[in-house]
């Protein structure tokens, strides 16, 4: 007789029919990559091993790997490897976080200054154990990077420090030059996909980014692919205009693991194209909008980019 703990059916396979498999259906040829073999690859992996540095890189199966550390281009992961939230399209894995390593921001700065980066990427893990989801952790990297790479422009992606009182101040205040917080998708699907965030919340950040040094730029990004309507799509470029977000990425979704949430469409170059057509008449400085699309791909030719932008803009309103 089963136990009264178990349910019927589920004695043979318990896991399965907690987390269900989805199947991960067939890449189209645009969504092909080939497999990291340069040399170039092999030696930024082997300086984040020697830092003993995390990057989001690894930690999310980004498919672009190949193709950035062979340019010695790598985002880079602070406040460890477990996230706190369990989202349902990232990789990066969940559960009880490590301490923090007071010595990873002069780790990041000697990484940065090494790979002669002129612009990095930092991003984290959601830590909402700590009392200032790690914000005083992405000051501290900001600064020592400032001082190992003096002229090293400073992009972050931050979490969306939900609860956390006076710590989007204490970041912004050390000033980064691109503070980009993603949306992630629509607000429809934050229940399935984002359940420990609050889309407002994160609209209302990124909004108050602009408040606090509207010198800042801001930037959000989203995947497609997960069950939104392009009609949704235009609404959030709305929501984020409103917030006076300078610089939008959309990018295809591509399921990590048959445990993630299950790839509902893959969206066409050309309606990518069209995107990007939508979002620069609602005003966005850039706009990045390619199936390989992510937060930080080619985020250095997209900085100068946006600086230039700006700069015409400004030139022709004066």
């Amino acid at each position: 007789m089963p136990s009264p703990n178990v349910t019927l059916g589920a004695k043979r396979h318990p896991e399965k029919r907690r987390n269900p498999d989805k199947p991960q259906p067939k890449r189209p040829d645009w969504l092909r990559v080939k497999a990291p073999t340069s040399e170039a690859f092999a030696e930024t992996r082997e300086l984040m091993r020697d830092l003993n540095l995390v990057t989001v890189c690894e930690e999310a199966a980004c498919p672009n790997i190949g193709e950035c550390w062979a340019n010695k281009h790598a985002t880079m992961m602070i406040l460890g490897s477990i996230c706190t939230r369990a989202c349902a399209f990232c990789n990066v894995a969940t559960g009880r976080p490590d301490l923090l390593d007071p010595h990873e921001p002069e780790n990041v700065a000697e990484a940065v200054a090494k790979l002669g980066l002129s612009h990095v990427v930092i991003t984290s893990v959601d830590r909402d154990d700590l009392d200032d989801g790690g914000a005083l952790h992405f000051a501290q990297t900001i600064k020592a990077i400032r001082v190992a790479s003096p002229l090293t422009t400073i992009e972050i992606l931050t979490p969306d420090f939900l609860r956390k009182e006076g710590a989007l101040e204490v970041v912004v205040e050390a000033r980064p030059d691109v503070f980009n917080h993603n949306l992630e998708t629509v607000p429809r699907l934050y229940p399935s996909i984002r359940p420990g965030a609050r889309y407002f919340h994160s609209l209302q950040i990124l909004a108050d980014v602009k408040r606090l040094d509207a010198s800042i730029f801001t930037k959000s990004g989203i995947m497609v692919g997960l069950g939104e309507e392009d009609e949704e799509v235009g609404q959030l470029m709305d929501d984020l205009r409103s917030a006076d977000v300078d610089f939008m990425t959309i990018g295809q979704y591509l399921q990590p693991t048959p445990k993630h949430a299950a790839v509902d469409r893959f969206v066409t170059p050309d309606q990518f194209k069209a995107y990007a057509t939508q979002g620069e008449a609602k005003g966005f400085l850039m706009m990045s909008s390619t199936p390989l699309t992510r937060s930080s791909y080619h985020a250095d030719a997209d900085f100068a980019a946006l600086r230039a932008a700006r700069e015409a803009k400004l030139a022709g309103t004066s």
